[in-house]
């Protein structure tokens, strides 16, 4: 009888110790322990950054070492490829020069106004910036092209224009007049406006080899307008292979471009406010060809469907390499004003060959849904190798309190779910009114490079973050 009474006594203090370990016990944090624990695993770096800073250094300590302007995750470490006193101050997106495997320079967009530089080139080798072109306003994305060129473009409203550059090397100080589209300078032939894609406010360009080009238009939302849609541009005649020599030989040079509309239920009826994923269909935006086409202008008259300010966006190499079209962007929100944090989704479009005759059937999906710490994203990066997605998150700064922080994402993984299978910190700044953005890697995928921009310095700074394992 005594032994049955220890035996009963036993069980009670064990159901009720599971009990109360099972009260306690905390999923989020046991998830987020899980993914610190596999950081190496995951992400490739030692361990993630803590809680976002809160400092903002001085100007004479960021002159005097720029990398104190980040703090990395362990096993990460910063360099500065350049902080040159005539480096744009606001130095944007940037691609390599003129490959990702052996580049000589950086090409980058300086988001400011028409009498500061808008184009650079950045030697790697010592840092050195040389202006390409003049007279742009906030210019924001840059792509190398496949066909050999660099493609610039504005983030102004409905007047934004795309400009494409051959031989950006031997191109200097062009001039151009964004009222008239004209260029001038001795190199001005080098350099050409790409009226087909439309106007708009451009900043992710999700270009394939072939010509094919994803965009979004930058803009939010206002007293009952859908915000920013996607694009797509067909180029009349794709490119195959090789390197142009004349800027008439672009695929850019003409095509069509349609918008994005979801909802495919009751015959492609179900769409609107409240359809912001799933599958669609690509509208066509007529006139659409040659006559800088208002694609803002063309999105309430044929109610395309809208995101709160889309950003950048990049391509799934992987999903290249199998000859699917998947690429993936970030829409901001807004953090202070109305606790909207943003997000990234992932649009796919069928096959390569089947989205070039626009026979197929685009779907929006999330990837990653923005919360108070992780709130405003903007630019993104595609890590080759490893697969995992970069965000650069673009907050309030000083109103929130805390300083923008750089994410590592994997991708979605084999589950029920299209999310992210989880996000890591691998980064955050130490002032306040600056952010991470143009982020990209290099070919390896082990040469991160990021410009701080709105530094405190006043002048542009770019690192070159290496340390993945």
């Amino acid at each position: 009888m005594y032994s049955r009474k220890i035996v009963i006594a036993l069980a009670v203090v064990l159901i009720a110790t599971s009990a109360a370990a099972f009260g306690t016990f905390n999923f989020g944090e046991f998830r987020d322990n899980q993914l610190e624990a596999h950081s190496q695993q995951l992400f490739g770096f030692v361990s993630a950054v803590g809680p976002s800073s809160r400092e903002s250094i001085s100007a004479s300590e960021a002159q005097a070492d720029p990398t104190a302007l980040v703090t990395l995750a362990k096993g990460l470490h910063a360099r500065v490829l350049s902080a040159h006193p005539a480096l744009g101050a606001n130095i944007d997106m940037m691609a390599l020069w003129p490959n990702d495997t052996s580049p000589t320079h950086i090409i980058a967009c300086n988001e400011q106004g028409t009498a500061q530089v808008a184009v650079q080139r950045i030697r790697i080798s010592n840092g050195q910036p040389e202006n390409i072109l003049t007279g742009m306003s906030s210019c924001d994305p840059v792509r190398r092209t496949a066909w050999g060129t660099i493609i610039v473009a504005e983030e102004v409203g409905n007047t934004g224009w795309m400009l494409e550059i051959i031989n950006p090397l031997a191109t200097t100080n062009v001039t151009f007049n964004r009222t008239t589209g004209t260029l001038g300078g001795t190199d001005a032939a080098n350099v050409t406006t790409r009226t087909a894609v439309g106007r708009n406010s451009f900043e992710g360009l999700a270009l394939y080899p072939n010509g094919l080009l994803y965009y979004g238009d930058e803009n939010r939302p206002a007293t009952g307008t859908p915000g920013g849609p996607y694009f797509k541009f067909i180029p009349t005649t794709p490119w195959v292979s090789g390197t142009i020599t004349s800027l008439s030989q672009s695929p850019l040079v003409s095509g069509t471009v349609f918008g994005l509309r979801l909802g495919k239920r009751s015959n492609n009826t179900d769409y609107g406010q409240g359809t912001n994923t799933g599958k669609g269909t690509w509208v066509p935006i007529t006139p659409n060809s040659g006559n800088n086409v208002d694609l803002r202008a063309a999105t309430a008259l044929l109610k395309l469907t809208g995101y709160y300010r889309p950003e950048d966006a990049e391509i799934d190499v992987a999903a290249l390499a199998q000859g699917l079209v998947r690429f993936c962007g970030n829409n901001t929100g807004n953090e202070i004003d109305d606790s909207n944090f943003g997000e990234t989704i992932c649009i796919t479009d069928g096959t390569l060959a089947n989205a070039m005759l626009n026979v197929s059937v685009p779907e929006a999906q999330y990837l990653v849904i923005g919360t108070p710490d992780f709130a405003m994203m903007d630019n993104i990066a595609y890590q080759p190798g490893r697969g995992n997605w970069i965000i650069h998150e673009d907050g309030d700064g000083p109103e929130a309190g805390r300083n923008n922080d750089l994410w590592d994402c994997v991708d979605d993984g084999d589950d029920d779910d299209k999310l992210s299978d989880g996000c890591a910190k691998i980064g955050t700044l130490n002032d306040l009114n600056a952010e991470w953005t143009g982020g990209f890697f290099d070919g390896s995928g082990n040469h991160f490079y990021v410009s701080v921009q709105h530094n405190v310095t006043g002048h542009g700074v770019i690192l070159d973050i290496t340390g993945w394992r």
